[in-house]
């Protein structure tokens, strides 16, 4: 089984205008609603793989209830920590005429230490059967900074690999508790090593020298540039091809997927670089987020060059 935390998910709505105008009243079509958060995406994917997450974290309010029951259609297994307060919900707003996006995020409920500690108690009974556990996105109002620490030692102790998809001081902290894989975009990782702009050997170096610190892996989402994964005695850099871009949203949350499935199933390195890169693309194929197609995924597969260097 493959855990997948996503520890402050959101309702997330999307409108599509024309023209969209400053301080106007604006008539829009009927807006999508979906269950979001980049934990289920990944799941979302893993499920198209064939696998069987669980889906956990924190959910409250009628929008967690919402949450829940759209899960529950789509066939995902999930487990959340009830809270008092309500999930948030997140708007875009995507300006057809002018290809724009405006994003309206809420901060999201505050977790009381009693509904953390809850939290860490059901994911210990959810270690036990465990293969593998994915945390993604940022942390809700009242969760301590070195909460994903916490759950990469207690992965580590039950030895079950652990993937870290965070940011900022979440991700400085989560480094600490020596997660097995971490996957930062290379706009992360600049901002890790407090840089505007990083070259390749110095990437390289960066992750290098984070797997100094306990990490084994470094996977770096690199966009049209493909992706590179760094460890301790590895440097692997995956060329991609040109394909059609539809909606990029969620493709690094699907490359996560594909990289957990490709472990889970012990490929060598090489392969599961593959399989990160393919379900990104595939992903990135589909005007829905969080959304591949295998068929396509398998066709990739044989167009991805990876290289040691």
């Amino acid at each position: 089984m493959i855990i997948t935390i996503t520890l402050n998910p959101a309702i997330d709505v999307s409108y599509q205008s024309h023209h969209f105008q400053l301080n106007k009243v604006q008539r829009v079509a009927n807006g999508s609603k979906t269950a979001g958060g980049k934990g289920l995406n990944v799941s979302r994917v893993l499920k198209q793989l064939g696998c069987e997450p669980l889906c956990t974290g924190f959910l409250g309010g009628h929008s967690g209830s919402w949450i829940k029951s759209r899960l529950n259609q789509e066939g995902l297994d999930h487990s959340f920590i009830e809270i008092n307060e309500e999930t948030r919900t997140c708007l875009a707003i995507i300006d057809n005429q002018y290809g724009t996006q405006t994003e309206l995020l809420e901060e999201g409920p505050f977790i009381t230490i009693a509904e953390k500690d809850k939290f860490l108690s059901e994911f210990s009974k959810m270690l036990e059967k465990a293969k593998l556990i994915t945390a993604s996105g940022s942390l809700p109002k009242g969760i301590p900074l070195d909460i994903y620490s916490e759950i990469s030692e207690m992965a580590n102790a039950s030895n079950v690999p652990f993937i870290l998809d965070t940011s900022g001081k979440a991700l400085e902290y989560g480094i600490q508790g020596r997660p097995f894989l971490i996957k930062p975009n290379k706009e992360e990782l600049c901002q890790y090593v407090g840089k505007q702009e990083l070259t390749m050997d110095e990437m390289i170096d960066a992750a290098k020298k984070i797997c100094e610190t306990g990490v084994q892996y470094v996977l770096v989402s690199l966009g049209k540039e493909g992706a590179l994964l760094v460890g301790h005695d590895t440097v692997l850099l995956a060329e991609i091809p040109e394909i059609p871009v539809i909606n990029p949203v969620g493709s690094g949350d699907s490359m996560l997927a594909g990289m957990a499935y490709a472990l889970k199933n012990q490929y060598d390195f090489k392969t599961c670089l593959k399989w990160a890169c393919a379900c990104g693309m595939s992903n990135a194929m589909e005007a829905k987020t969080g959304e591949i197609h295998l068929h396509k995924v398998q066709e990739l597969l044989t167009k991805i060059d990876v290289t040691v260097l």
